[in-house]
C-alpha cells in the first residue's frame, strides 16, 4: 500500500473557498504552527473545560433498527449527555439554541475538544448535547454489533431526537474528524429526512476521503500507535462483553489500521474488503451539490491526516461555506501566551454569522 508523503508546510489554499474572517480570529504563535504539535496539544484539557460536566444528565436515545442485524428484536441505543445553558436565567444571551457535539473515531462525549467547546457554548447561552456513537465512551454494552462508520442511520435517528429537544429553538450539529464526516452526511440527508429545528451543520476537520485518511494515519507512526491502541482496546472490550460473538485477540499482532480494518470488514460486515467499506462512507465533491442545509466546513491546511485538497475540491454552493485555515493541525487550533484552545472562538464566530444572517433575512 503506497503511503502519501506527509505535509510538512501548509500549502497556500488560494481557493475560492477561503474564509471570510476566521483566519483573522486564529493565527497562532510561530512556535505552534506545526501540524503534528497542534494535533497533540488538542488532547490537553484546561481547567475551565469542566463547566459542561457540571449538572450533566445522561439520555439514552432510541436510534432505530439495528443495521448490523445482530439484534433484530430491539432497537439501537445511543448514549447522550445533556447540559443546560450556564447563562443567568434572565440574561439576554440565554436560550440561544441547542448544539449537539459529535466526537471523532475512538473519541467520545468527554474528549478534550468536546469538553472545551461544550463548556464555552454553555457559558455563551447554548444548551449542549454530546452524543456518543456506538462503542464509544461507556457504551460497548448497549448494543451487540460493533461500530462501523457506515451506520449513519442510527446516528441520524438519534440526532432527530436531539433536534426535538430544541423545542422550536435553533438546533446546530457540530462534529470533529469522523464526527465531521457524520455531520456532513446528516446535512446531505436533511432534504429527504429532515432533522427538527436544524439550522446549520458545522464540520471540523471532516474525514471526507476515508481511504486517504487511513493511508495517512498508517504513515504517521505516533498517531497510528495512538489510534491503533485505542481501537484494539475498544474491540477487546467488546470481546469481553460478548465472548460468544467476538475474538479479536490476534489483531494485537496486526501492525496497521488498514490491515486491521480489512480483517474486521471481511469478517463482520457486508463489505468485501476495506476499500469497499471506506468508499461506502466517503463524501465525494459531487455529493455536496444536493446540499439543502447551511453547512460550514472548518479545517487546517497543515492537518497531518486530512489532505487540504480534499476540502479544496468541494464545489461552490450557496449553502456551503468552506474555511481552510493555514494552521491548526487535526482538531487542534491552539495558541500560546497563555496556552489556550481557540476552536470555541472559531465556532462562536460561525454561530454569530449565522445569527446575523437570520436576523437580516427575518428567518428564525
Amino acid at each position: 500500500m503506497m503511503k502519501e508523503r506527509m505535509m510538512k508546510e501548509p500549502p497556500n489554499p488560494g481557493s475560492q473557498h477561503r474564509p471570510s474572517d476566521l483566519d483573522n480570529i486564529y493565527l497562532p504563535h510561530g512556535l505552534l504552527r506545526n501540524g503534528d504539535l497542534q494535533t497533540i496539544l488538542g488532547q490537553h484539557i484546561p481547567e475551565d473545560a469542566r463547566a459542561v460536566m457540571e449538572g450533566e444528565q445522561m439520555i439514552l436515545f432510541d436510534a432505530g433498527p439495528d443495521r448490523t442485524e445482530l439484534e433484530t428484536d430491539r432497537t439501537v441505543r445511543l448514549l447522550g449527555v445533556y447540559t443546560p445553558s450556564r447563562s443567568p436565567i434572565n440574561a439576554p444571551s440565554r436560550h440561544k439554541g441547542l448544539a449537539m457535539l459529535l466526537h471523532g473515531w475512538e473519541g467520545d462525549s468527554h474528549s478534550a475538544y468536546n469538553l472545551i467547546l461544550g463548556s464555552e457554548l454553555v457559558r455563551a447561552g447554548y444548551d449542549v448535547v454530546r452524543l456518543n456513537m456506538r462503542d464509544h465512551g461507556p457504551t460497548h454494552h448497549l448494543n451487540k454489533g460493533i461500530f462501523f462508520a457506515t451506520l449513519i442511520e442510527e446516528v441520524h435517528a438519534a440526532t432527530h431526537q436531539v433536534g426535538l429537544l430544541a423545542a422550536g429553538r435553533p438546533f446546530f450539529i457540530i462534529g470533529a474528524s469522523l464526527g465531521g464526516n457524520f455531520v456532513v452526511r446528516i446535512a446531505l440527508r436533511h432534504h429527504k429526512s429532515p432533522i427538527p429545528n436544524l439550522r446549520r451543520a458545522i464540520a471540523v476537520n471532516p474525514v471526507l476521503n476515508p481511504r486517504r485518511a487511513c493511508i495517512r494515519l498508517d504513515g504517521h507512526r505516533l498517531l497510528r500507535g495512538y489510534f491503533r491502541g485505542r481501537w484494539l482496546e475498544s474491540l477487546l472490550k467488546k470481546q469481553k462483553l460478548f465472548p460468544d460473538l467476538y475474538d479479536f485477540t490476534h489483531l494485537a499482532s496486526v501492525p496497521t489500521i488498514w490491515e486491521m480494518s480489512d480483517w474486521v470488514t471481511k469478517s463482520m460486515s457486508f463489505y468485501g474488503d476495506v476499500e469497499e467499506y471506506l468508499d461506502a462512507y466517503s463524501v465525494k465533491p459531487g455529493d455536496l451539490l444536493d446540499l439543502a442545509l447551511p453547512l460550514t466546513i472548518l479545517t487546517a491546511a497543515n492537518d497531518p491526516l486530512i489532505p487540504a485538497d480534499d476540502i479544496e475540491a468541494l464545489p461552490t454552493h450557496p449553502q456551503l461555506q468552506v474555511n481552510v485555515l493555514p494552521y491548526g493541525g487535526h482538531v487542534g487550533y491552539n495558541d500560546l501566551f497563555p496556552l489556550r484552545n481557540c476552536l470555541p472562538d472559531l465556532i462562536k464566530q460561525v454561530l454569530k454569522q449565522d445569527a446575523a444572517e437570520h436576523q437580516h433575512t427575518g428567518r428564525r
